[in-house]
This record gives structure tokens, sequence and C-alpha cells, in this order.
């Protein structure tokens, strides 16, 4: 593969002039049996290259656990680009932000209880070095510099909307230089805060979404000479749980990017496909305010989550085409989808009553939070005695995120961190009652130092105004649902309860879920999870990728954390709920 060169007078690739023509295509948010058909329609639109990050908090899940398979096997999707002729871009952080679940950051990071993340805080430092050469190390053959497809990696990101410490910068640059990165460097940065997040010596770029003229002047003004790429140019953007699901025209769009190809700029789509924030790895911003992130981040994306090529696919070939060569074949057509109709869950395990089988529980004074117990996602449970019966007040100084309180397995009230709430009062029917409160993590914040987002209940807990110490603390991690123990029941269960039922396919194809008339919570088929649901919108369907499907028999299994207004039946249909869009 060709080496990116940069000087003076723009990019280079192997002496001749080249313009980045990218999209972002994270492939942690795409299953990996899709990887090679999302590959191919983005070089159909027109693009020579791909963007993405890489999360850290999935490749290294604990300081002594890293992996690189499966879904993360970042050197077969290089290799995947490098076969469909695409160049890449790589952006390994540490931080990454994405909408995901903690800017990327591991959790375990937050067990240290006055750790600085995102700073030259040894400690920080050091787990950074460590992830850098554990990445890296095996990434290195697929460097341009070593025939590999990958052009240029990004150091941090948008780092000037946090902080502006450039000692820091130079650590992380020279860190991946240690770990043999060879190909040029970059930063990203929105215009007002390049002066902040930019490295002497290494190529700053501008992230924004119009106003391309305007953004690309505050570009040059801070840079003065060498290539103009704005390596974050936003062509739609993500939905948060009470929202709306937020679009964008796609002729204003291609005109925007019409704009700014223009001026002879190189441009990285984001997104190209946005994907799925499947499981528990959304994020959630928190500006006074906490705001999960939803599970689909379809992104108004030109493909949409399911792949399929969107108005603003052809929009956009057609504004590339003006600039350079698009191949010459038709644009893919939409991939088939499954209409099942509906499925009956016919089995149920109560989670409280199940809680044992899920996660051990630990004795403490006090309740520990998720990072306490070595736990990144999911929920826990506390539970603890309570004294004497009679009217109570209880008091949470932090909820992170969502707390559905009972007394002796009977619900009694929701505490939500989004809506500031920290107090609920009930009757206690009788001295030793079990106070049981579980936990929901509905992502850690991704942006800003909200990022130090520890899960649980990491403050005071009272009862009448006095402490409440002897707790156990329980971790539902639920990334394995083989020991639930499954009954048929006609009855709906009080309290959370998972949901199974199973159904027959004689061929696989896309799906989607739809849950009308549940509540909240979560769904899993054949083991894989799917991701979070909830009435409140605007999501309403959870996307299904075909190869998590199988001839023969699927089961599917629902976490519902309150009840399901109709019998427990789901559907599967053939096109997606984003929900209503902004007018």
């Amino acid at each position: 593969m060709p080496v990116l060169q940069i000087d003076d007078g723009g990019f280079r690739l192997d002496g001749e002039p080249f313009r980045l023509l990218s999209g972002g295509l994270h492939y942690f948010r795409v299953h990996p049996e899709q990887w090679a058909d999302r590959l191919r329609k983005a070089r159909l639109m027109g693009l020579n290259t791909v963007e993405t990050y890489v999360p850290w908090n999935l490749h290294q899940p604990r300081s002594d656990d890293f992996r690189m398979d499966g879904g993360l096997d970042l050197p077969r999707f290089l290799e995947l680009a490098a076969a469909e002729g695409l160049h890449v871009l790589l952006r390994p952080g540490p931080y990454i932000c994405a909408e995901w679940e903690g800017g990327g950051l591991p959790s375990w990071l937050l067990a240290d209880p006055d750790i600085r993340l995102r700073s030259r805080d040894p400690r920080f430092l050091a787990a950074v070095d460590a992830y850098f050469t554990r990445l890296l190390t095996p990434l290195q053959p697929y460097l341009a510099t070593r025939g590999g497809p990958v052009l240029a990696v990004q150091v941090e990101n948008e780092y000037g909307a946090y902080g502006d410490d450039t000692a820091y910068l130079e650590h992380l640059a020279d860190s991946l230089r240690r770990c043999g990165v060879d190909v040029p460097l970059f930063t990203c940065d929105q215009p007002a805060d390049l002066e902040r997040g930019a490295l002497p010596g290494v190529l700053a770029t501008a992230n924004f979404g119009s106003r391309s003229a305007q953004n690309l002047a505050a570009l040059r003004a801070h840079q003065p000479a060498g290539p103009l790429l704005s390596t974050e140019f936003w062509i739609g953007w993500f939905d948060r749980w009470g929202g709306h699901h937020v679009v964008r025209d796609p002729d204003r769009a291609a005109g925007e990017l019409d704009e700014l190809l223009a001026t002879g700029a190189s441009v990285n789509l984001y997104m190209f496909h946005g994907g799925t924030n499947f499981g528990f790895t959304n994020g959630a911003n928190d500006k006074h305010t906490y705001r999960p992130t939803v599970t689909s981040y379809d992104y108004d994306a030109p493909l949409d989550e399911a792949g399929d090529p969107t108005e603003k696919f052809h929009a956009f070939r057609e504004v590339i085409a003006k600039y350079a060569p698009v191949p010459d074949e038709p644009a893919p057509a939409p991939a088939a989808k499954l209409d099942l109709g509906g499925v009956e869950l016919a089995e149920s395990a109560g989670l409280l009553r199940s809680a044992p089988a899920l996660g051990d529980s630990v004795g403490s004074p006090h309740p520990l939070t998720m990072e306490q117990l070595g736990q990144d996602f999911g929920f826990v449970l506390y539970e603890t005695s309570l004294p004497a019966a009679g009217p109570a007040l209880l008091e949470l100084e932090l909820v992170r995120d969502r707390a559905q309180v009972f007394v002796d397995g009977l619900p009694v009230g929701v505490l939500e961190r989004e809506n500031h709430e920290h107090a609920l009062a009930f009757t206690v029917p009788r001295p030793g009652s079990v106070l049981s409160v579980l936990v929901e993590n509905q992502g850690r914040v991704n942006y800003g130092t909200g990022i130090h987002d520890r899960k649980g209940l990491p403050g005071t807990v009272l009862l009448d105004g006095t402490e409440l110490v002897g707790w156990t603390s329980r971790p539902l991690p639920l990334s394995c649902l083989d020991t639930l123990d499954f009954a048929p029941t006609t009855a709906t269960p009080v309290g959370p309860a998972f949901h199974r039922g199973t159904f027959e396919l004689g061929e696989t194809a896309d799906t989607f879920l739809h849950l009308d008339g549940w509540t909240k919570g979560n769904a899993w088929i054949n083991g894989f999870a799917l991701g979070r649901y909830w009435s409140r919108g605007p999501q309403r369907s959870l996307y299904v990728p075909a190869p998590v499907l199988r001839q023969g028999t699927n089961e599917l299994v629902v976490l519902e954390l309150h009840a399901s207004r109709h019998a427990r039946t789901v559907a599967f249909r053939n096109t997606p709920d984003l929900g209503p869009t902004e007018e």
C-alpha cells in the first residue's frame, strides 16, 4: 500500500497529490460477518478511506485481560479494508468519545478513587502505555510503511474541549512512536478548541458539520500550511432516550459536503455507517442533566443501521463524483429482511429470585460501586435489612443511574439520575424487612469532566436521616444467562423478570425486534445482546443482524424491568421504528 506524506501543499501518496475521501465505520458497532459488506459499500459510494475508533474498554475489559478476536479482531477488519482497496485512519484513543460507554476508557481505571483520567496522572499514563503496547504491536504489519492500509493515526480525541496540557499529548505521541507507529500522526478538535488541543509538529484537523469555508479558515489560521482535513464532518447526529430521532435533510447535507470539497480539503464523514450500540455499550452526556444515548447508532448516515443505502448515500455519491472517480458499478440494493409476526415468550424467571445464579454478593458496611466490584456493564443489586416497621424515608445521595426499590420483593418506587431524584417514601411492613435496590448503569458519561462516572450507589444511603449500614452488593453483568431457571407461566411476574421464547427459521436475514407494550429492559437472541429498549422512545425497535440468527430453533430472552401491558409477545418486522423526527 502507498505511504501518506504531508507537506506544505497538502497530502501526497507516494509523491502524488492525494485527497482523503473517508467515512466513519466502527468495526465494534457492526457484526464482524457484515464488515466486508459495509466496506464494499464504502468503496461503491466513492470513498477511498475508512476511519475507525478503537474502544479500549472492550479490548481490555480488565487490566490483565486483552482481547483482539471475534468482533474485536481489528487485524481482520484492516485486512478486509485493504482487500477492498481502502485506506484506514486509525483512532486508538485512549479516549474516543463516540457516544460510547465511558468514551472508551475502561471502567477498571475508576476503581482508583482519585485517578485523573486524560491527564499526566502516572497511574493513567502507565495504563495507557501498556494498552498501546498490547494493541499496536500486533498492528505494526498493517501500517502503510509496512505495506498495510493504515495511513495515519490520531493522538487522543478532541482534547481541546477537555484540557490544555500539551505535555500530556506529547506523552501519548511518544508512546505511539515507541510502539512502532511511523505513519503520520494527527489531532482533531472543534475549531474553537484548536489552540488547546493541537500538538506542535503534528497535523491539526477540525470537526464540524456546516459552514465549511468559515471553519476551514479557522483551521488555516491556526495552521498556515499543510493539508486541510475535517476528521469529523457531521452529516447526522445521535439520539438520546426521551428525545426525537434526529435526521438531516439529504440534499442540504450533500450541499454542505459539496461546499467542503470545493475548497480542495479532505474529509472524513462522521458517520458513513453508524451501526449499533449492542448490549450495554451506549454512552451518555451530562451537561448538568444526565442523558443516556439510545441503542441505535443509525446516525442518519449514508448507510442506515442495517447497512442499506439511504438517500444520503446516493446524494453523496453524486457530489463525490464531481471531484473524484466513483466506481462504475450500480449502487447496492437494500438487503432482504424477515417479517415473522408475533413470538410468544411463555417462560419466565424473576430477576430478584434468580440473582444468586447471576452473580456472587459481597458484604460491606456501605454499598460498593460497580468499579469496586470489578464490574463494567449491567446492574448491581444492593440489599440490607430494615430495622423497624412503619413509614420510612429512603434517601440516596447519588443514583448512578436508575434505582428500582423493593421491600420484601415488592416494588415501592424508582429513582432516576436523569430526573435528579434522591428520596422515596414507603411503609416497612415488619422489622427485618429486606430492602432491595436494583441499580442500572445506563451508560457512563462519554464527554467532558463527567467521564469520572462511577456506577451504582457511590454516596451515602439514609433511612429516616440515619445512615443505613450492613449491605450486600451483588454484581449482575448479565454477560451470560445460561444459569437462569425458566419455567412456564401464565401470570405476569411482579418486579423485574426474564422472559424466554423460541421461534423457527427456514432462512436467515436481518430483521427488527419490536416490543410494543413493553416498558424497559434488554433483549438477547441466541445469547447475543441486542441492546436496551425503553417505551419512552424515540427508538421503538432493535436491529437484529442476520448472523446472530440461525436456521432452525432460535431463542429470544427479554429482561423486562417493569411489565408488559399486553400478553408477553413481541414481533419481528422488516422495518425499523427509530421514532418521530424533529420538526
